[in-house]
């Protein structure tokens, strides 16, 4: 690691910086600082000899940002808090620092917390942005690479060493077929493996959970279209013979179209866990904990709800 600049940098320059773009007057500033305003000043100049800009353009009332200090105040928004916290060993608090965290999901996981983070954290957490990103088959080497934060799947899937799990919540599966299909409410695998089905591509071309349970007992259901999200599953049904595989908290959002109903798949779909994956180095980041914290609340206010 290359670190020539900084080892002749002094990084309370920085605070002074940070300080001085907040309040834009260096008698407020020396005053914040506890420090006198021809100290500041100094501070000030050192400044723009590092990085050999002006950074503060002064003005008829005040001091504004030349568009290197703005760049300069962007990146110091994130890096100081982190540093203090990494000396003082506090907690991340998500309504003063600024902080971005990148989950990968499954169109069901997304479909699920999206409205959760929308309505209930982001309100709170003021300075936190989240990127829900589709899962990738890589998505196990972008958690060890540090590319992905996060990752919300099915517990079924092999997670490799030395990543880290925790459940959050049971999810079951219920099959969309079109509302004049006859039978009652639940269909029976002889029917299941009988009938045509609309296949959703969540990794690999595979509807990974369903395709598992009966490869394991020696079946495999008939498949005659693959789509990509479970929303166009379900729109596919109507007015066909087709059953659509998808988990319950998702088909529940359209269990109010007169055109499709709900029953419940086969025994051998039984429920199974969603779970939240991660890489260990992140365990003890304070930031990190709290985006844990408040995923598991979250999967946890779901495990309650029928």
């Amino acid at each position: 690691m290359r670190l020539t600049q900084l080892r002749q940098a002094d990084l309370n320059l920085l605070v002074v910086f940070a300080v001085m773009a907040e309040e834009r007057n260096v008698s407020r500033t020396a005053s914040r600082l506890l420090l006198t305003q021809p100290a500041v000043s100094r501070s000030l100049q050192r400044l723009r000899d590092l990085f050999h800009d002006d950074l503060f353009v002064r003005t008829a009332l005040s001091y504004e940002l030349t568009p290197q200090g703005q760049r300069l105040m962007q990146e110091l928004e994130v890096m100081l808090p982190r540093l203090d916290r990494l000396i003082s060993g506090g907690e991340f608090d998500p309504s003063k620092e600024v902080a971005r965290f990148r989950i990968a999901v499954t169109d069901n996981a997304a479909s699920v917390f999206s409205p959760l983070l929308c309505r209930e954290i982001l309100p709170i957490a003021e300075k936190v942005r989240f990127e829900l990103t589709s899962a990738p088959s890589d998505r196990f080497e972008a958690l060890t690479h540090g590319s992905l934060d996060l990752v919300l799947d099915a517990a079924e899937i092999k997670i490799p060493s030395p990543l880290q799990r925790f459940e959050l919540y049971e999810e079951a599966f219920v099959c969309v077929v079109a509302a004049e299909r006859g039978g009652g409410k639940r269909l029976t695998l002889k029917q299941y493996l009988q009938g045509d089905h609309i296949g959703v591509s969540i990794l690999g071309g595979l509807q990974t959970v369903p395709e598992d349970r009966l490869a394991a007992l020696g079946y495999k259901r008939n498949v005659v279209v693959q789509v990509p999200y479970f929303a166009a599953a379900i729109q596919s049904v109507p007015n066909t013979e087709l059953i659509a595989t998808v988990p319950r908290r998702f088909a529940l959002a359209y269990a109010q179209d007169p055109r499709i109903k709900l029953l419940a798949a086969p025994e051998p779909l039984y429920p199974f866990k969603y779970v939240m994956i991660w890489h260990p180095r992140v365990n003890t980041d304070s930031a990190h904990i709290w985006l844990r914290k408040t995923i598991l609340t979250l999967g946890r206010s779901l495990a309650v709800k029928t």
